[in-house]
C-alpha cells in the first residue's frame, strides 16, 4: 500500500514532508543535521525531488541552511510559548535565559472606549498604558502594549518594569492571585514600525495575541496586545475534548 505522503501532486507531497520535518526540527530531533536526501526519500516513500522541494520550503522559512559538502542543518529553533497556562514571558522562558524589557512608554492615559468597556471602566476614565519591547538575551521577541486598571496600574508604575513581569507585579500590588484570561491569537504581517522594532523584514509573519486577564475574583485588570515574532515563537497547548453532543438515533 502506498505511503500516505506519497499520494497526490509533488507540491502536495513536498508540503506534507515539510510539515513533518518542521515539527521534528522544533522537537530538536536533528542536533547534528538533517538526514541525507536519499534517506529522507526512503523514510517518506517519496522521490528525492520531492524531498528537495520540501527542504526548499523550510529553507525559505529560515529554519534550515543547506550547502554542498556541509549538508542540511538547522538554522534556528523556535521557543515554545504555552497557551494552557497563565504565565508571563519571564516565567515562560526562565530556563532559557534572561528576559529583560525596554520600557518604551509608561503613563496614565484616557482609556479608549473599547478598552474601558473590557476593563469595566467608566467612559473617559483613566487607565495606565505600558509599552515594552521584550528581549530574551539580545533577541527581541515581542512588542507588548498593555492597559491596566488605574488603581493597580498606578502602583505598578512605582516598580521597576525593566526586569519584572507585569503578572507578578499585579499580584503583588493587588494582594490577589490572577485567575483566568481570555485570548485571541492571529497571524498578521509586520508593519514597517513593528518590523524595525522587532528586527524582522517588513511583512514578516507576527503572532498577534490579544489577552484580557482577570484576578481570581473575576475582575478584569489587564488588557494586552502582544506582537510576537513568528519566526522565533511557537504557541503550544494541551486540549481536552469535552463529551460530544450525540444526536439520538
Amino acid at each position: 500500500m502506498a505511503h500516505p505522503i506519497s499520494n497526490g501532486p509533488r507540491a502536495d507531497r513536498a508540503r506534507r514532508v515539510a510539515d513533518v520535518l518542521r515539527q521534528q526540527i522544533h522537537a530538536e530531533a536533528y542536533p547534528d543535521g538533517l538526514p541525507a536526501e536519499h534517506d529522507l526519500a526512503a523514510e517518506f516513500s517519496v522521490s528525492r525531488n520531492t524531498v528537495r522541494e520540501a527542504l526548499g520550503v523550510l529553507k525559505h522559512e529560515g529554519l534550515i541552511d543547506r550547502g554542498p559538502k556541509v549538508g542540511t542543518h538547522v538554522a534556528l529553533r523556535k521557543y515554545s510559548h504555552g497557551l494552557d497556562a497563565l504565565l508571563g514571558l519571564k516565567e515562560t522562558f526562565k530556563d532559557l535565559g534572561e528576559v529583560r524589557n525596554q520600557v518604551r512608554a509608561a503613563m496614565p492615559v484616557t482609556a479608549p472606549p473599547s478598552v474601558a468597556r473590557r476593563l469595566r471602566l467608566e467612559p473617559g476614565e483613566r487607565a495606565v498604558f505600558i509599552e515594552r519591547l521584550r528581549y530574551l538575551g539580545d533577541l527581541p521577541l515581542s512588542l507588548d502594549l498593555t492597559y491596566l486598571v488605574p488603581d493597580i496600574g498606578t502602583q505598578i508604575l512605582e516598580h521597576p518594569l525593566e526586569t519584572n513581569d507585569l503578572f507578578a507585579l499585579i499580584e503583588q500590588v493587588s494582594g490577589r492571585p490572577l485567575g483566568s484570561a481570555s485570548l485571541a491569537l492571529e497571524a498578521i504581517p509586520a508593519d514597517a514600525h513593528s518590523a524595525a522594532t522587532l528586527q524582522v523584514p517588513d511583512g514578516a509573519a507576527l503572532l498577534m495575541l490579544e489577552r484580557l486577564t482577570c484576578l481570581d475574583d473575576g475582575r478584569p485588570v489587564d488588557l494586552e496586545y502582544i506582537r510576537m515574532r513568528g519566526d522565533r515563537i511557537t504557541m503550544r497547548g494541551s486540549l481536552i475534548r469535552a463529551d460530544p453532543i450525540r444526536s439520538k438515533p
